[in-house]
């Protein structure tokens, strides 16, 4: 029998806001539900009608409003930026001191921060949470990276734990198995509060930007087993299936595996091989990148994943210059299995500087935002659930507890030693795909990103030195106390002048 008043509401039944609210009423919470268009609300309840908690259809936003239970619980999955805020002003008109709004989108954590503070000084409460694992995650567990006011997390905490992909207390490891209406038992949940305002989606966001890097490595690795030992895509399946069952167990190989097996269901050819190489982007890895350069935190494995999605998109300019450019003849000789054992070590090498720089500019943003967040959470939360979902980060975990204050990843004495293991191998694979023209970006920027955080002197004494020479910018000195600034009155002959 139906409650009075609901658990829980949710508002944008697009493909998310479904599977979200079928896992929250396969819970057993009551869950009221709102959409602009009414005909597809009542479609959407007419067609789960046996759901353990419950949903309740809403014409109305008053309506979905005067269903609710107090303090109200909205969550919002509508298309982000305006539309989100919106909603958030029709419901801000309508809720009461106390209530509060929960963006499940993929918003712009500067958004969230100014949200939270607006709606505050309304005697609202709002939490950002990161939603990730696509649309089979929302239905049968998510990993959720909730952000904003803690007391009202609280409020949110039975639910969100509930609905929260499980992994194994023990190894970590995702617990398979949820079914419509039969969700998983035990385990732990892949939720905890991220902190305040923006974390929870800040967080997200530079979990989408390792999801780039990520998805760059495999396809990088890809391009090296196709482009020098002429593999064919099922070789490659299979390949990637046993490199699941070891360091490299993950969502994303494992899809990748499933991929390269896959027939075209038109040609019977294989399935990659009439895809476009054209790679779309929704703009979360961009601003994480974006978001290292203005704090000036080193990612450029990040990075050259957004660029490489940018130049694939320039199809037409590629086919053009491929007829004009050329490149090397080289030739690999050697013994085929070494090779894909380079690349299997140059792959979880990179993904440990990918990884790296990720934490980084997290541990970078809680100084400039005053947050307090705990990277080993956040690396247990991302074990079940999201896309970058990995053993990997299993041992990540593990780094975290045993050294909370950790400045980088790689000094980590696990991670150190598989470098140490792997890192031959590496340079090995980026030297031969400068040498046969196969472009590996986000290989070669994890090598030369590690080079560069092992070196006790960089060549940037040259580079001040220039500053200095061209627009007195002055310099420090090895021999001083850091923080003195020097300027050489270099030859007015030797420098530009400028217009008068």
């Amino acid at each position: 029998m139906a409650k009075e008043l609901s658990d829980i509401g949710l508002i944008g039944l697009a493909v998310m806001g479904q599977n979200l609210a079928l896992n929250i009423a396969d819970h057993g919470f009551q869950i009221s539900v709102y959409n602009r268009t009414t005909e597809k609300t009542d479609k959407f309840v007419a067609e789960n009608p046996s759901t353990p908690g419950g949903l309740v259809a809403a014409k109305t936003l008053e309506a979905f409003v005067a269903s609710l239970a107090k303090p109200r619980k909205a969550i919002i999955l509508v298309q982000a930026g305006r539309a989100t805020d919106a909603v958030i002003d029709g419901l801000a008109a309508l809720f009461e001191a106390g209530d509060i709004i929960i963006d499940g989108g993929n918003a712009l954590w500067t958004d969230t921060i100014r949200r939270e503070k607006a709606l505050k000084e309304k005697g609202l409460r709002f939490i950002g949470s990161g939603v990730s694992g696509g649309e089979e995650g929302a239905r049968f567990g998510p990993s959720l990276m909730p952000g904003g006011d803690k007391a009202a997390f609280k409020e949110l905490e039975p639910i969100w734990k509930a609905v929260a992909a499980k992994v194994d207390r023990k190894t970590g490891k995702p617990l398979e198995g949820a079914a419509p209406g039969k969700p998983v038992k035990g385990g732990v949940s892949c939720t905890t509060y991220i902190g305040e305002n923006g974390a929870g989606h800040y967080v997200k966001m530079v979990h989408n930007g390792i999801e780039y890097g990520d998805m760059q490595m495999i396809c990088e690795a890809y391009a090296l087993m196709q482009g020098i030992l002429g593999l064919k895509p099922a070789e490659m399946g299979d390949i990637f299936t046993k490199w699941n069952k070891g360091a490299l167990d993950s969502f994303l190989i494992e899809i990748t595996a499933d991929i390269l097996k896959q027939k075209d269901p038109v040609t019977k050819k294989p399935f990659v091989d009439v895809v476009l190489d054209t790679a779309g982007q929704k703009g979360t890895g961009k601003w994480t990148s974006t978001n290292a350069l203005d704090m000036g935190v080193p990612a450029p494995t990040i990075a050259e994943a957004v660029f490489a999605r940018c130049i694939s998109a320039i199809k037409e300019e590629r086919v053009a210059a491929s007829k004009i450019l050329k490149g090397p003849k080289a030739k690999y000789k050697g013994s085929k299995k070494a090779l894909v054992k380079a690349i299997h070590d140059a792959l979880y090498c990179s993904k440990i500087c990918s990884y790296a720089q990720g934490f980084q500019l997290m541990r970078e943003a809680q100084k400039e935002y005053n947050w307090k967040l705990n990277f080993g959470q956040i690396a247990q939360i991302w074990r079940g659930g999201c896309i970058i979902r990995a053993a990997f980060l299993q041992k990540i975990t593990e780094a975290y507890a045993r050294d909370p204050k950790l400045a980088n990843l790689l000094l980590d004495p696990y991670f150190n030693k598989m470098v140490q293991k792997a890192q031959a191998n590496w340079r090995k694979v980026v030297a031969l795909a400068a040498e046969c023209g196969v472009p590996a970006p986000t290989f070669s920027s994890s090598l030369a990103y590690y080079d560069s955080y092992r070196s006790a002197r960089l060549p940037a004494n040259l580079l001040q030195a220039q500053r200095d020479y061209f627009g007195a910018h002055t310099y420090e000195r090895v021999d001083q106390k850091r923080g003195k600034c020097y300027h050489i009155d270099w030859p007015e002959k030797t420098r530009p002048q400028l217009e008068a």
